[in-house]
């Protein structure tokens, strides 16, 4: 293999009632919320949970449909240095996975490939989630930077976020 997947990293589930969940995942489970996505950016609104330092450890999509309710929306895989992403990329590819996001997202910043397994689940490869630091203090929203490729990610990183040469 041109890469390692060394745990899984988060999951993401749809919920039918994100406030329902967020509150059963903090006052039954005891996560914290690291992040929000408003309506506006994400259909139905987003919350991201932390258990450890990593940014989140399990995100919440609302707005799902019944026959939704217990849906997987995805999965991830965290690998060891952002080589592996590239490695990993090149890796799917040759094996004629499609990737349909590769780059960075907003909150959490990973650099990330995602793509689907046979029976259409979502997958994500990533490195490099942003850390939650003591006092549960989150990178603010004005820092993200979203990128649509892996190489404009490393062209343009987030602040603290360095990022090694690739090759």
């Amino acid at each position: 293999m041109q890469f390692q997947l060394r745990k899984i990293g988060h999951v993401v589930l749809n919920v039918t009632d994100l406030e329902r969940a967020v509150a059963f995942y903090t006052g039954v489970l005891g996560l914290e919320v690291s992040d929000r996505y408003p309506d506006t950016m994400v259909p139905g609104g987003m919350v991201f949970l932390r258990l450890n330092p990593d940014h989140h450890g399990i995100a919440l999509v609302g707005g799902a449909t019944r026959s939704e309710r217990t849906s997987l929306n995805h999965f991830a895989f965290e690998v060891g240095s952002l080589d592996e992403v590239f490695r990993a990329r090149g890796w799917l590819r040759e094996h004629n996975v499609s990737i349909h996001f590769e780059g960075r997202r907003r909150a959490g910043c990973q650099i990330a490939i995602e793509f689907q397994d046979p029976e259409g689940n979502n997958l994500e490869i990533y490195w490099k989630i942003d850390q939650v630091r003591t006092g549960g203090a989150v990178r603010p929203a004005s820092e993200w930077r979203p990128a649509k490729t892996l190489e404009d990610a490393v062209a343009n990183p987030v602040k603290g976020q360095t990022l090694p040469r690739i090759g």
